[in-house]
C-alpha cells in the first residue's frame, strides 16, 4: 500500500511547571505517491512539530504516521528532510556532500557517481562540484541541499521554510526549481512556508492550519503548481484564481492572528 497516512495524530508537550501545550490534535490526512502539498498558517499552529513527527524525529502522543503500509517509529532514508539553513557539510565539497548519504550506505562510487552528476546538472551545479561549501551563496547551498536529499532516493520528501532565508529573486528561481524537481522525480513532497504566494504556487494541495490546538482548517486543491512547472511563475500569478485564493488565505489567517492575540490580552 503506496502512500502516507497520517491517522488521528495528536502531540502535547509537558512543561517543567506541571502544565501542557496542546501542539497537535486529531490531524488526519492521506497524500498519495508524487502529491505535492504545502502547508501554512499562523505562528504556534503546529506546522514543524508534524513534520518532524512525520520525519520521525518526534513520537506523537497519539496517533500514528503509516508509509508504504509500514508505521514510521524514527528517522529513515525513505524520508529526506530539506531545512531552512542547509545543514550542509562546509568542509566537505559539493560533491562530497551530495554523494554522503549513498557513501554512507556503503555504496562505491561506481554505483552512485553518476546519479550524483546528473543531480548536480538538474540543480545547475556541474561546473560547481569541487567548490567548498563555504563559496557558496545561500541559493546555491540550498541547491546542494535538495540534490543531496534526492540521491539518498527518499519516498517522501520533507521541506521546513526550506526558501525562507533566500532574496526575492533567488526564492522565485528556487520555487522553479522545487517545481522541476517534483515533475521529474514524481517524488511526494510536504513544504512548510509562511508564505501564502509561496504555498499557493507550490502546492498542489494546501492546508491551512489553525492553533491551540494545530489542527486542519481548511484544504484546497490548486492549478498553480501544475501551471508553475512549464511557466514562469509571475505568468501564474496572473491567474484570476490566484489573487482570489490569496486574499481568501490572507483573511483567514489575519483572523486567527487576531483571536491569538485576544487571548493573549485576555490572559494577562
Amino acid at each position: 500500500m503506496s502512500g502516507l497516512s497520517i491517522e488521528h495524530l495528536s502531540m502535547r508537550f509537558d512543561l517543567p511547571n506541571g502544565s501542557s501545550v496542546q501542539a497537535l490534535q486529531d490531524v488526519n490526512l492521506s497524500l498519495a505517491q508524487g502529491e505535492l502539498l504545502s502547508v501554512l498558517g499562523p505562528s504556534g499552529c503546529g506546522k514543524t512539530t508534524l513534520l518532524n513527527i512525520v520525519a520521525g524525529f518526534l513520537a506523537p502522543t497519539e496517533g500514528q504516521i503509516v508509509l508504504n503500509g509500514h508505521k514510521v517509529t524514527g528517522p529513515d532514508a525513505e524520508r529526506g528532510m530539506v531545512f531552512q539553513q542547509g545543514a550542509l557539510f562546509e568542509w566537505m565539497s559539493v560533491r562530497e556532500n551530495v554523494s554522503f548519504g549513498p557513501r554512507m550506505k556503503g555504496q562505491k562510487e561506481s554505483q552512485y557517481g553518476a546519479n550524483v552528476d546528473h543531480l548536480l546538472e538538474i540543480v545547475g551545479l556541474k561546473d560547481f562540484k569541487e567548490k567548498a561549501i563555504y563559496e557558496l551563496s545561500g541559493g546555491m547551498q540550498q541547491r546542494v541541499a535538495l540534490a543531496r536529499c534526492l540521491a539518498n532516493d527518499p519516498d517522501v520528501i520533507l521541506m521546513d521554510e526550506p526558501l525562507g532565508a533566500l532574496d526575492a529573486l533567488t526564492r522565485e528561481k528556487m520555487q522553479s526549481l522545487v517545481l522541476k524537481l517534483w515533475k521529474e522525480t514524481g517524488k511526494t513532497i510536504i513544504l512548510i512556508t509562511h508564505s501564502v504566494e509561496e504555498a499557493l504556487l507550490l502546492g498542489e494541495r494546501l492546508l491551512v492550519m489553525a492553533p491551540r490546538p494545530g489542527r486542519i482548517h481548511k484544504e484546497y486543491a490548486l492549478p498553480f503548481a501544475d501551471l508553475g512547472v512549464n511557466a514562469d511563475l509571475r505568468e501564474v500569478k496572473k491567474h484570476p484564481e490566484f489573487a482570489q485564493r490569496r486574499e481568501e488565505i490572507l483573511g483567514m489567517i489575519w483572523d486567527m492572528e487576531e483571536e491569538i492575540m485576544g487571548r493573549s490580552e485576555a490572559d494577562a
